[in-house]
Parts: C-alpha cells; structure tokens; sequence
C-alpha cells in the first residue's frame, strides 16, 4: 500500500468544482483546501508504485489544476522498483511554473 501527500492548486474561482472532482477519483481523499489561494490538501492511496503515479496524473489532467505535486510518499513492502521518475515529473520535462499568486509572503 502506498500513501502520498499531494499539493494540488487551481484558480480559486474553480475550488468547489475542483474538491469535487478530486473526491470523485478513488484513492483520493481532500483533507484541506483554501479559498484564497486555490490550495487544496488530498492523500492518495495506491497498490503500488505505478498505480501511485498514475492516479497523480489523472489529478494533474483534471480540469482547473494549475499545479499538482507529490509532497509526501510513503510506501509499505512494494517488490516494484523504479529507478528514475518519468520525465513529465522532473522538474526539467514538466514545464510547469508557480504562477505569481502563489508566491505570496
């Protein structure tokens, strides 16, 4: 069983919508959002490593996201081994960038 801690960010316009969506993917779990910044808190629960990455690029494909990022994993007796992320999570391939909003003090 693997657990992993998920930032995920849309315009603050799209929040209910956006839970919404999130609560609708099994595995994932919203546990705190905010109305100002667009932030949003969810869990993810997945049988193994690539089940784990999978459902975060379901997240990340779902309408409204600006950004969604693993924060945190933890992973329980998973005979699956990857060596490297794939390219579309490396900070180099995603092409992603916080927009500025984000960035507040």
């Amino acid at each position: 069983m693997n657990v992993s801690g998920i930032l995920v960010v849309v315009p603050p316009g799209q929040l209910s919508t956006s839970i919404e969506m999130l609560n609708g993917l099994d595995g994932v779990d919203v546990h705190y959002s905010d109305a100002d910044s667009g932030r949003i808190v969810v869990t993810q629960e997945a049988d193994n490593i690539a089940a784990e990455v999978e459902g975060l690029k379901r997240i990340k494909a779902l309408p409204h996201v600006i950004l969604a990022e693993m924060v945190y994993h933890c992973f329980e007796d998973d005979s699956e081994i990857i060596a490297t992320l794939p390219a579309e999570f490396s900070e180099a391939g995603s092409g992603a960038c916080v927009p500025p909003y984000l960035n507040k003090s």
